[in-house]
């Protein structure tokens, strides 16, 4: 331990996140306190990492805060995350950011206080990378002056922001890849909630808990894109054909529109959502790249439609990762099955889900084996509840017997059962 250098010694104290434990940590010896002194580079402070922090007024919190950070030189990530804390006095949350903003990299700032701090006008135009902010007003923004020529990475969670600021805030990153968006409390100019971002570099886009009646995303560069729990009318994305996955869960959704550029799809993952299978099927039929493709917990908008394999192994000749998971119906069934000749060559793994035990289901995965040949993995997701009548425990234990049966003659397949 006396051997090491006092650089490495800081990279330690770094990696143990929590401030008490860095401070605890730097105690050992003056060689320990010089490390964390001047090359400790990442500091969190976080409500519920330790509740003393619950325990102690916040003026105490304050100057225990305060007194950590101004011990430091040369901090680049910093973490203040207090949820559940009464508000800090604005000055001192000021005095944290001023003495750290011209070294920050990362911020994490989620700090109740009166009256409010501009964290953009504080930390703009410096070299941070990284900005999560959460239960915080944005206000204002101006892209000339309040500036982020570094930041690449953006995530508000609770934030309240108008339309137009968060369109001009990220005008004002103009190298940001990453914007998260969750539960933001949106202010409207006009009668209809609509809203509309313009970004050249973003790559990846998630946004979750937002109701509105239009979204509009103009990315040229946008490679994921992952909408959750939101209810919208109309969704448009505007891009170049550069969107390499595309995940919906749990959305409220009217109208999508991902473009007609979609050659570059390897990933689709739809989880409880309403499909109009023609409308949907159309929109990424044209991915011949796709790699993974997810139908789960679906319903589908009219009860004629299928997911029909044919057209899947035709249209997706390289799908090696297959999921399904939606109400099954005889007739239906029978033709997504049987229709066509071609199989999934490529498909390796198999994900099927049951909400009903029926020999519906067994039917299913029988014929879902015989078109992929190659098969490799096949994990079967099932609910079993827990009060059973003789009669249905007889189902259960026909259902199970079948499927084993049924394993036996793919002794190549790993099979797997998930009970949720």
């Amino acid at each position: 331990m006396e051997e090491l250098p006092v650089e490495v010694i800081g990279n330690i104290l770094s990696r143990l996140g929590g401030a008490r434990d860095v401070v605890i940590a730097s105690a050992t010896c003056r060689k320990w306190r010089e490390a964390c002194r001047r090359h400790l580079h990442t500091l969190s402070f976080n409500s519920n990492d330790w509740p003393v922090y619950h325990d102690l007024s916040t003026s105490c919190l304050e100057i225990l805060i305060t007194q950590t950070i101004f011990q430091t030189t040369g901090l680049q990530g910093l973490s203040i995350l207090m949820e559940d804390v009464e508000e800090f006095s604005a000055s001192a949350v000021i005095a944290w950011l001023m003495y750290t903003r011209e070294t920050l990299r990362r911020l994490h700032y989620n700090v109740h206080t009166t009256p409010g701090v501009n964290i953009l006008e504080l930390c703009g135009r410096q070299k941070l990378e990284t900005l999560f902010l959460s239960h915080n007003s944005i206000t204002g923004v101006e892209p000339n002056f309040q500036r982020f020529p570094c930041l690449k990475s953006l995530a508000l969670s609770y934030v309240s922001i108008s339309a137009l600021d968060l369109n001009l805030l990220l005008t004002a990153c103009p190298k940001v890849e990453v914007l998260e968006l969750v539960n933001p409390e949106i202010a409207m100019s006009d009668a209809q909630a609509t809203i509309e971002l313009c970004s050249s570099t973003l790559k990846s886009v998630y946004i979750e808990a937002i109701s509105l009646d239009k979204f509009i995303l103009e990315a040229d560069s946008i490679e994921c894109l992952h909408l959750k729990d939101c209810a919208l009318e109309l969704f448009e994305l505007v891009g170049k054909g550069t969107l390499k996955h595309f995940k919906l869960d749990d959305v409220s959704l009217i109208h999508l529109d991902i473009g007609e550029t979609v050659d570059n799809l390897e990933i689709v993952d739809i989880s409880n959502f309403t499909i109009v299978w023609p409308r949907f099927y159309h929109m990424i039929s044209k991915s011949s790249k796709l790699r993974r493709l997810r139908l789960w917990d679906v319903v589908f908008d009219d009860e004629e439609d299928v997911v029909d394999l044919e057209t899947i192994a035709d249209c997706f000749p390289q799908l090696s990762h297959l999921s399904l998971s939606y109400d099954l119906k005889d007739a239906v069934l029978h033709y997504g099955l049987h229709h066509g000749k071609s199989n999934l060559e490529n498909v390796v793994v198999l994900e099927l889900g049951w909400t009903v035990i029926n020999d519906l289901f067994s039917h299913w995965v029988e014929g879902l084996l015989k078109r992929c040949p190659n098969l490799k993995k096949l994990i079967l997701h099932g609910i079993i509840s827990e009060a059973k009548s003789h009669e249905e425990c007889q189902i259960l234990s026909d259902f199970f017997s079948y499927l084993f049966k049924l394993t036996r003659k793919y002794t190549a397949v790993d099979v797997q059962f998930k009970f949720d």
